[in-house]
């Protein structure tokens, strides 16, 4: 780090896969037992949907024998395509998806489920109505019982213990600091000059187990502070759980921060502005979403006084954001330029930020204070959740 100068599952091919897209619900059927020693069941599940599009997350349950290497293919409906993807070497042809696994992410022990890959999807609703697992079908043909798909409850992102922290990932519930301000992998400062701000270990305020970190922030500029640490250099997922005691204001706030190494060196900023979240690029002071009435509308306020679970990817140029769980419309950024969104941001070409570090606390722009909390703080190369 420079000196201180962020889950239902199971959607298996069913009739009623549309039905259950739209209701959110996720359903789940057994691969025939032609197939049943390669593949149990390939799941599509509805992450955050949208008008005219969705996220999704594709698993794979391996049946009785191990899955080493993989290709899943299914078809869209008429008029969708997956405008990005995640962890899958993947290409669309008409409506027909094939992505195949990077590697790392190739085996899946018998009678094991694993997420393998996400996308996002636009101009269709429906799911997909039947897959393959290297060009044999799975969960195509009609179970051999009679039992119904059933239903998964859908998760409270807010209570309970934080996701387990999976293989590849970093996470710190900063249990392990001793002392009454952070040390160990953090460290506390600011890049541009402090003054009151105040950043503290707290046993008294945590969202689980017993310790939090508290943050003074002091109102106007030069009374910014953070604890930061180095970014390995997959990490492209990230989770920060946030409790605020104070409104966001109308002017620009800065609460987590992050050098870009492939942009001179400046930040990339999560804060507010309008009274509502809002990422900020220093080099170029671009905002997402851009700042009109329209804009702001499509993004959201932070809740007072409650843990927050704030999730965020960073891949090549593209960034999503989400809020409990859901994804806000005005905190992506996908390419294409959408008005009132992110037209100002994509701008500036070639963007695609390095980063070096994540850094968590308060910058105040105008005359507005702060005391907010973090714990729970997570990053690596897959989603995290909440």
């Amino acid at each position: 780090m420079r000196a201180m100068r962020n889950r239902p599952r199971r959607f298996a091919a069913v009739a009623a896969a549309c039905a259950a897209l739209a209701a959110g619900t996720i359903g789940a059927v057994a691969a025939s037992p032609a197939h049943a020693d390669a593949c149990e069941s390939i799941d599509y599940t509805v992450v955050s949907s949208w008008n005219g599009g969705h996220q999704a997350a594709v698993s794979l349950t391996a049946g009785t024998e191990a899955v080493n290497g993989w290709t899943i293919g299914f078809d869209l409906p008429v008029g969708a395509a997956v405008q990005s993807a995640w962890n899958v070497e993947w290409g669309q042809s008409g409506q027909a998806f094939t992505g195949s696994d990077v590697g790392w992410n190739a085996s899946v022990a018998a009678g094991q489920t694993r997420e393998l890959f996400g996308l996002v999807v636009s101009g269709g609703a429906a799911a997909p109505a039947a897959f393959t697992l290297d060009g044999i079908g799975c969960g195509a043909e009609e179970p051999t019982t009679s039992e119904e798909p059933t239903e998964t409850p859908s998760e409270d992102p807010t209570t309970g213990p934080p996701a387990d922290c999976p293989t590849g990932a970093v996470c710190d519930d900063f249990e392990d600091q001793a002392g009454a301000v952070p040390g160990g992998d953090w460290t506390v400062g600011a890049n541009d000059c402090t003054g009151t701000g105040i950043v503290a270990v707290d046993t008294a305020v945590a969202r689980s187990g017993d310790t939090s970190i508290r943050v003074e922030g002091g109102a106007t500029y030069c009374n910014h502070v953070f604890i930061g640490r180095d970014l390995p250099a997959d990490a492209e997922w990230f989770r920060v759980y946030m409790r605020h005691t104070t409104p966001q204001p109308q002017n620009h706030t800065t609460m987590i921060a992050m050098e870009d190494r492939a942009d001179a060196g400046t930040d990339l900023r999560l804060g507010g502005q309008n009274g509502a979240l809002q990422w900020n690029r220093e080099s170029d002071d671009a905002t997402l979403p851009a700042q009109s009435p329209a804009g702001v509308a499509l993004s959201e306020p932070l809740p007072v006084g409650t843990w927050t679970c704030v999730e965020f990817r960073i891949q090549g140029g593209n960034l999503a954001t989400w809020v409990d769980g859901a994804l806000v419309e005005g905190l992506v950024v996908d390419g294409a330029p959408t008005h009132d969104v992110d037209a100002q941001w994509l701008a500036k070409s070639g963007w695609n930020p390095d980063l070096a570090d994540l850094r968590l606390g308060w910058e105040s722009y105008g005359d507005d204070a702060d005391t907010l909390w973090y714990d729970d703080v997570a990053f690596g190369p897959e989603r995290i959740g909440c």
